[in-house]
């Protein structure tokens, strides 16, 4: 499978392109400076210049991947309205399947989140919340699939499974997650059946149907 990572230079892209090289995938690395990534050397691994202010790179950059896997964020000293760019820019690549990374707690998440969550979340990202939850809507609305997890942290690859929202059980404060452990499961999404549409959560621990196949 031939999987573009937007926005590799950031903490989540590279775990994004680490884990996708570890699984054999061909992989196209997307970075507005592709040359200052620090990433290992394979054949399997392509570095794309790619601004989402800049549609035309960016349908150069995904035009041979069978799936645009993205980590971007938003970082000091960008425009307002970069994940907005971002998700458009995709969309209008023709991308045949986006998976997405949100944050649990914005747009669609925010109830089942609660309200101190949403409190933390209203603080901590400003501005930037507007542009979080219109850029997923796009996404979701194109028949791409959106990850929503609580907090990332630098942490190893845990054990985890994947639920669609509804499934979720409310926490007073959401479970934080590995970069390692998103990318992964991220990725697992990649590889299995398309879900269009929908909006998944990563939750920590094995799945209960793989208990029950053990136990």
């Amino acid at each position: 499978m031939h999987i573009a990572v937007l926005a590799a230079s950031g903490k989540t892209g590279q775990q994004l392109v680490l884990h996708a090289l570890d699984r054999g995938h061909t992989v196209t690395a997307i970075a507005r400076r592709p040359e200052a990534l620090e990433l290992p050397a394979s054949d399997l691994l392509t570095r794309a210049s790619g601004d989402v202010r800049d549609r035309g790179s960016i349908a150069r950059a995904v035009e041979h991947a069978d799936v645009v896997v993205s980590g971007l964020g938003a970082v000091r000293g960008d425009a307002p309205g970069v994940l907005l760019a971002g998700a458009r820019a995709l969309i209008g690549a023709g991308s045949p399947r986006i998976l997405w990374l949100g944050a649990f707690g914005t747009g669609r998440s925010a109830d089942i989140a609660g309200a101190l969550t949403r409190g933390i979340l209203t603080l901590a990202l400003g501005s930037e919340l507007p542009d979080k939850v219109a850029a997923d809507g796009e996404i979701l609305a194109a028949g791409g699939t959106v990850f929503h997890s609580g907090p990332l942290t630098n942490g190893r690859l845990a054990t985890y499974h994947t639920v669609p929202l509804d499934a979720v059980r409310r926490r007073l404060i959401p479970s934080s997650f590995s970069r390692a452990t998103v990318a992964s499961a991220m990725l697992d999404e990649a590889e299995g059946p398309a879900r269009g549409g929908q909006l998944l959560v990563p939750v920590l621990g094995p799945s209960p149907r793989a208990e029950a196949v053990t136990s």
